[in-house]
This record gives C-alpha cells, structure tokens and sequence, in this order.
C-alpha cells in the first residue's frame, strides 16, 4: 500500500483536492466557550462576525497528540506502509508538537513536516506529498516532496488591521503598535514559520495592489501555481486572482480562490487578502 498523508484543516484547500489527502485533522475552534472542529462545526462567516462584536471571545486550540495517534494507527492497520504529517508552522501553533508527540508514541513509520506557514502555504507541501506517494514513493521521498515544496512557497498577505494577530500572540507588540500609531495597513509574509511585516501601505486598495506586486516578484522567472484566500471577501479575492493572471500570464499554471477557514480567521480577522505562490521549480 502506498505511503498514506494527512495534514490538518488549516491547510485551506481547493475542494477538489481533499481526496488526495488521507486524512485532515481539525483545529477546535472556541466561541464565547463553546468548542467546535473547524471545517465541521464553525464557519469562518461566524468568527468574523464574532469578532465584530463586543464582550466575545474567539480561541483556537491544536488537535491533541491522542487524536492523531488514532488516525496513524487507523491508516497503518488498513495497509499504509507508512505515514507522512504534513501541518502548519509551529510558531503559529502547537499542531506539528501534537503530531510528533504521536508519532513517537506509534514509531518509525510516521514522520511529520513542519510546512512553515499555513493556509495554501501549508497545502502546496500537503498536494507534493500526496503526489509523491501517488507514484509510489517511499516515505523518505514523499517527506522530502513536503519539504522542499515547503521551501518553493511564498505566503503573502494583507490585513487591515494588526490588533487579532496581536491578541493570538502571533506578531510582536511592537509592529501592532507601529501599525495603529502610524494608521498604516500592513503587507505580512511568512519567514522560517513566522508572521513578519513586508511592507506598509494607507489603503486598502494600495494594499492589494502591492500584494500583486510581491507575489509577482516572489514567482520571479519561475512556472507557478498559485492560491488566493479571502475572509469574508469574494470580490476581493476575485479582483487579486484576475490582477495576477494578467501579470503572471503564461507562468501562471493553477490557480485556487478559496476562503480561509475557522481558525486562522480567528488570528487574522475580517479584512484579509492573501495569496500563496508555489514555484514549481
């Protein structure tokens, strides 16, 4: 049987590619208290609109070390010959901990990847995986597919405003402060795993336009595949897929629109623009 992949629910992707993967475990998602599985229970429409009100707290939370240790049994009692995890930064969350501390309780057939980022950024590594074992690789090429398309991968994005990423702790106090002290809208990227400001602009629509200026860049000569995610916000979303087509042109070889789920929208808040380029090369 061939190599079996999971990865988790923050990965984002297109509907169809959810059949190339073996297994996504869910993030849990908490509301004002009450818990559900992103992609099952809780909607990103939700925590936007949970975030735009008052007295309300959005969490999210990892899925725990035990949940994955009963799907890479499940998975290596059906046949797999072995296991390759595939999941988000682990300095935006504790997932990747969660699933090496299972894979150490069931042995040498399950490695993880750390994919450095999330969202498509995460399901390019997951989708060469998946390839990978799809052709018969062994579990050291298919891990080694996740990585060095891990390492192929730009995540670009727009937000307008830094305060959620604050509140998740994930950017520093002081480039939340800069962002409200100054009234600028910042253009984010992912570095080694982490969120790090790019770029700052005065207005949405500056904003948008310079992230089709950077994902541009961040293709240089290369064939791409790229991804564009949203939050609450398909016109937009549509608007930077349409403006990176005309740019990228014959480089651009596919293209998702898709919005992002649950728990990242919990980080990020309305508002938010992003595009993933994937060099193929």
């Amino acid at each position: 049987m061939p190599v079996a992949v999971v990865t988790d629910s923050t990965a984002y992707l297109p509907p169809s590619a959810y059949a190339a993967m073996a297994v996504v475990v869910p993030l849990t998602v908490v509301i004002n208290g009450v818990e559900g599985s992103e992609g099952v229970d809780v909607t990103p429409i939700e925590v936007a609109r949970a975030l735009g009100g008052r007295r309300v707290s959005v969490t999210t939370s990892r899925p725990s070390p035990a949940a994955f240790a009963d799907v890479y049994r499940r998975l290596l009692d059906e046949g797999a010959s072995a296991v390759v995890s595939v999941h988000l930064s682990a300095q935006l969350s504790g997932t990747v901990e969660a699933a090496r501390l299972a894979a150490a309780e069931i042995g040498p057939a399950v490695s993880v990847v750390d994919a450095k980022s999330t969202g498509m950024g995460l399901g390019f590594p997951a989708l060469a995986a998946s390839e990978a074992a799809r052709r018969g690789e062994d579990a050291d090429a298919v891990q080694r597919a996740a990585a060095e398309a891990a390492e192929r991968t730009s995540t670009l994005f727009y937000v307008d405003t830094l305060e959620f990423l604050r509140r998740g702790g994930r950017i520093n106090a002081a480039s939340a402060l800069l962002g409200t002290a100054l009234s600028v809208k910042p253009i984010l990227h992912v570095v080694d795993g982490g969120i790090v400001v790019r770029d700052k602009v005065r207005t949405a629509s500056r904003g948008l336009a310079r992230l089709v200026d950077l994902a541009v860049e961040a293709a240089g000569d290369d064939d791409v595949d790229v991804a564009v995610h949203h939050l609450d916000g398909a016109d937009r979303a549509d608007q930077l897929a349409v403006s990176l087509k005309e740019r990228l042109g014959e480089r651009l070889r596919d293209s998702y629109v898709t919005e992002i789920g649950a728990a990242v929208a919990a980080h990020v808040g309305p508002g938010l623009a992003s595009v993933v380029v994937h060099r193929r090369s």
